[in-house]
């Protein structure tokens, strides 16, 4: 079955085509950065304009780059969670060119996609395996024992790895997106200069907490006055070693407790040079495989939609008429693929 993906949930504009059979047939992706670096974060309704604006020559390219419209069998657009207004115009435009193309039709859950992505290299993990689910949005640790069977074992309880990421960039004068910017900055600064806190690890658990790291940083900064470019360096690497060490402890201890030996790092924050470096040696030392989507699947993007909606359009099951946009929609309501009645 070859299906067609939609994502548009927040500032990225993008198309893919995915075939069961022979894998990512085609996949576009046109990003909104330099629109909202202006404003210093995304604009909910520039966003949406901008995705009126590119999606149908996206859609045009990739539909012929994927065998042109006779061979798309289905369409997947990413339902949520995202920008309310956002969402609607990629579920508008899915819904119409299946009913105008007599196709089947759903939308997928973003996060879902996520944690699926790695399905997509040419070795991919074998289910169950824990997932590490880490962006600017989420933050959270499941056991993933197939497609919509999912036990959650922790979550972010404030912000998450990357809205810290990003806030922090802020502190330090960084521009937008401040999570890429900061880990850059980083790169230049020296170890243990800056000593921060590693949110709930001295306790048990697993879930995240990082809006106090963000504090502790404010409170490190406050009396320093104007930083020169060095003490910049030396709090991002200080910040960003404290999140990765976090993480990193975190996994480690899903890991013991659930007996897998297979570890999935997704989302836009998986992407950070740091973390997989850690992930990587910690994997190693445990006997543990770790295993990452490639750099371009880590942050948004339609290939993981195709992907997903693929995996539910070919196990039976359809979405009726309706234009589905939901701005909040919890993993934990995600179900297995059920046929349609």
């Amino acid at each position: 079955m070859r299906v067609l993906g939609i994502e548009t949930s927040c500032d990225e504009t993008a198309a893919a085509v995915y075939d069961g059979k022979a894998g990512l047939l085609a996949h576009e992706l046109y990003s909104q950065v330099a629109l909202h670096a202006t404003y210093g974060g995304v604009v909910p309704e520039l966003a949406s304009r901008d995705h009126l604006r590119k999606l149908l020559p996206l859609l045009e390219k990739t539909v012929e780059e994927g065998g042109g419209r006779a061979a798309i069998d289905g369409i997947a657009y990413t339902s949520g969670p995202g920008l309310v207004g956002a969402l609607l115009v990629g579920a508008a435009v899915a819904r119409s060119l299946a009913y105008a193309w007599d196709l089947p039709c759903i939308g997928v859950h973003h996060m879902e996609g996520h944690l699926l992505a790695p399905l997509l290299e040419p070795e991919p993990p074998q289910f169950p395996f824990v997932a590490l689910l880490v962006s600017g949005g989420h933050t959270l640790l499941a056991r993933v024992e197939g497609v919509g069977r999912y036990e959650l074992l922790g979550t972010s309880l404030d912000d998450a790895a990357g809205e810290a990421f990003d806030k922090t960039a802020k502190l330090l004068g960084l521009g937008y997106p401040g999570g890429p910017q900061l880990a850059a900055l980083a790169e230049q600064g020296r170890p243990d200069v800056f000593r921060f806190p590693r949110p709930l690890t001295e306790r048990p658990g697993l879930d995240f907490s990082f809006s106090g790291l963000k504090t502790a940083v404010v409170v490190a900064l406050r009396n320093r006055g104007e930083l020169d470019p060095q003490a910049r360096a030396d709090a991002a690497r200080g910040f960003e070693e404290a999140v990765v060490d976090t993480l990193v402890i975190k996994c480690q201890r899903a890991i013991d407790a659930t007996g897998a030996s297979t570890l999935v790092v997704a989302g836009g924050v998986g992407a950070n040079r740091r973390l997989r470096a850690r992930m990587l040696a910690m994997g190693e030392r445990q006997g543990v495989r770790v295993v990452y989507p490639r750099a371009e699947f880590c942050t948004d993007n339609a290939a993981m939609i195709a992907l997903l909606g693929q995996l539910r359009l070919a196990a039976g099951e359809r979405d009726d008429f309706s234009i589905r946009a939901r701005a909040r929609w919890p993993m934990t309501d995600l179900v297995p693929p059920s046929p349609a009645a």
